[in-house]
């Protein structure tokens, strides 16, 4: 059947397989966006007191230099603090007398990292890791 020197069904057949590709197209970009999306919260999981002990001490043994407390063990340590609903404090103590407090998020495992200094009466913050990037 032609109308105005169009062919009405072979037009009709395009214009049905372009909606069924766009439709097909759209569902598979769907499809992709939610096993995405599904996918990166299921990579993390909450992190635990021993996972924030382990991420802060590699972190700590990594950047600081802990050749002096050879001979006195004791100057420098990392223990564990306080815990909250939210957060572990992982505590370092430098030779120096330094602390470094470590705030571990139990969800994110995003620290922050708050530096005082005793003996000058100075607390600043010294800003944020990703405690899982320190895990072995």
């Amino acid at each position: 059947m032609k109308f105005g020197g169009f062919k009405i069904n072979g037009y009709l057949r395009r214009m049905e397989r372009l909606w069924i590709m766009k439709h097909f197209a759209l569902g598979l970009v769907l499809t992709v966006v939610l096993v995405c999306a599904c996918g990166s919260g299921a990579t993390k999981s909450e992190i635990t007191a021993e996972m924030a002990y382990e991420g802060v001490s590699n972190y700590c043994h990594e950047t600081y230099d802990w050749s002096v407390a050879e001979e006195n063990p004791s100057i420098m340590y990392v223990k564990m603090g306080e815990e909250t609903d939210s957060t572990y404090q992982v505590v370092f103590r430098s030779y120096t007398g330094a602390f470094v407090y470590f705030y571990v998020n139990k969800a994110s495992g995003m620290t922050r990292m708050v530096e005082h200094v005793p003996a000058m009466d100075i607390e600043e913050e010294a800003g944020e890791i990703d405690v899982q990037k320190y895990l072995h």
